[in-house]
């Protein structure tokens, strides 16, 4: 079959092909310039004579599987200008190949894409594959020289820590919430740091963020005029800690209500017992610091005289209660709307609930499963007398929010108990089901009546958290931004901080992240 194919295709477009061999799986392609007059970069003055030649070798996109190294015949020209002080330059190729550039510009746009999308070693490994002769070093070198800062205006911004070392180091980063695009890494998250970066762009007129107070200090001191918008799945996610919290306050009188405030040592198992004994030593600890702040100690006293840590005498002086028994995490955890669906269907014996769980990936044992069925054949037939055993306030939490019409026999019975007895707890409920309502919905007007109503409940805490940050919490609830997507752009650098094995630079990570869009 005829081909078009010819010779000079090997070679750039502004280059005159001259020759081609063939060295082992080396492609030599010899090229010189196709114009007879070079321009001075000094003077930029025209020249059209030759003071001499020299061969500049580079390398070049690979062909038909054989690496391609371009000799380019460079000539030197004489400048003709009198006041120009380089009486001799060499011919440049700024389109073809860069000012002593090893690589021809279409290579080092290839070699720069890699680079971007795999880093340094898994980029260089891929190159060898494509005959392109780079290494870690060079790949990396070159996303660095290419990297470009945003230069455009700002107008809705968000801005998020990330971490650079969990529980240790961390950064900022700031997104372009209307061009879906990442502008700023900052190197620490520090407020003087935040407000010198947003001080340098003043066109920003909304900026989201999530409740810390560190970021709306520094932009309410950079940025007065701005709208700070709170990010809506904190708030969701605040108040249901905040209920979580209420829960914990209440379980003395949940613990009355369900009928278990006693507990008999000799009929608890091993790691049960071991559990009690925990929570008798902390019901210790906690009556210790609740006597020393009775007689009006205050907390650096009481931490002096206890020994414990200033952050644990302060959640018990704000009534935080631990349970007596801690649920731990299952592998059935991931399986159970499945086991509860086969369950419903009629299947209540253990094997065969193993069998049809494992064709769907469970990795776990048959007696798992088998002691889970037992567990609940025997809370189906629970009672009002036989309440003896109380939850974990994570799952009463639960029970009562998000799994109300998915509840066992035993579990309606207990968080009836629970209603009935500790009706504060139901009233925190209710409100923390109207400010999730309030969320989805985005009905602004509704906020100050919430706040009134939460400042009187055991939702107080929160109340008052949100009235302090309350101009960002409402413009949560009318505006149209919000921090997802800067959440999502904090994953992505994730990825590619861990392609790198958690050692880049953050100028590297700067270069890949705003190379890739």
């Amino acid at each position: 079959m005829p081909t078009n194919f010819r010779i000079s295709a090997l070679a750039p477009a502004d280059l005159t092909v001259e020759s081609v061999a063939q060295l082992g799986d080396t492609i030599l392609v010899t090229a010189r310039a196709g114009t007879q007059i070079a321009t001075c970069p000094l003077c930029a003055s025209p020249s059209r004579r030759v003071h001499s030649r020299y061969v500049r070798e580079v390398s070049d996109l690979p062909c038909s599987g054989r690496s391609v190294r371009l000799r380019v015949v460079t000539r030197r020209f004489c400048c003709d200008t009198p006041y120009c002080r380089r009486r001799i330059f060499a011919e440049r190729f700024d389109k073809t190949v860069l000012l002593r550039s090893r690589r021809t510009s279409r290579l080092d746009f290839v070699v720069h894409h890699l680079g971007l999308a795999l880093g340094g070693r898994p980029a260089a490994s891929f190159a060898k594959r494509l005959m392109l002769p780079v290494s870690n070093d060079t790949v990396l070198r070159v996303v660095r020289a290419r990297a470009c800062s945003r230069t455009e205006s700002l107008n809705v911004v968000g801005i998020d820590d990330w971490a650079f070392r969990r529980n240790h180091s961390y950064g900022t980063i700031v997104c372009d919430l209307e061009r879906r695009r990442i502008v700023a890494l900052l190197p620490d998250r520090e407020m003087a740091t935040v407000e010198a970066w947003l001080a340098g762009h003043p066109d920003i007129t909304v900026l989201s963020r999530d409740r810390g107070g560190g970021y709306g200090e520094a932009a309410s001191k950079a940025l007065p005029c701005a709208t700070q918008v709170a990010d809506r799945w904190h708030l969701m996610e605040n108040a249901s800690a905040a209920f979580l919290s209420a829960v914990r306050k209440s379980m003395r009188p949940i613990r009355a209500a369900v009928g278990a405030t006693t507990i008999n040592p000799e009929l608890l198992t091993c790691a049960e017992r071991l559990q009690y004994e925990g929570y008798l030593r902390r019901e210790e600890t906690i009556a210790t610091i609740l006597a020393l702040a009775k007689d009006g100690a205050a907390i650096k006293q009481i931490v002096r005289k206890t020994g414990h840590s200033r952050n644990r005498v302060r959640q018990v002086l704000r009534g935080d209660r631990g349970d007596v028994f801690r649920t731990r995490q299952s592998s059935l955890d991931a399986h159970l709307p499945l086991l509860d669906a086969q369950w419903a269907e009629g299947c209540r014996n253990g094997a065969k609930l193993w069998r049809r769980l494992k064709s769907n990936g469970f990795r776990g044992s048959q007696r798992v499963v088998s002691e889970w069925a037992t567990r609940r054949r025997r809370a189906e037939k629970a009672s009002d007398q036989q309440l003896q055993k109380v939850p974990s306030a994570r799952t009463i939490a639960r029970l009562m929010t998000s799994a109300r019409d998915h509840m066992s026999k035993a579990d309606t019975v207990t968080i009836a108990a629970i209603e009935a007895g500790v009706p504060t707890l139901v009233a925190a409920r209710t409100l923390t089901d109207r400010f999730h309502t309030m969320i989805r919905k985005r009905t602004g007007a509704d906020l100050f009546p919430w706040i009134a109503a939460a400042s009187e409940s055991l939702l107080a805490s929160f109340a008052s958290g949100v009235t302090k940050d309350v101009a960002a919490v409402h413009a949560a609830l009318v505006q149209p931004w919000s921090n997802g997507q800067t959440e999502g752009q904090i994953t992505k650098l994730k990825l590619v901080k861990r392609q790198m094995y958690g050692r880049a630079k953050i100028d590297l990570l700067q270069a890949r992240l705003f190379g890739a869009t």
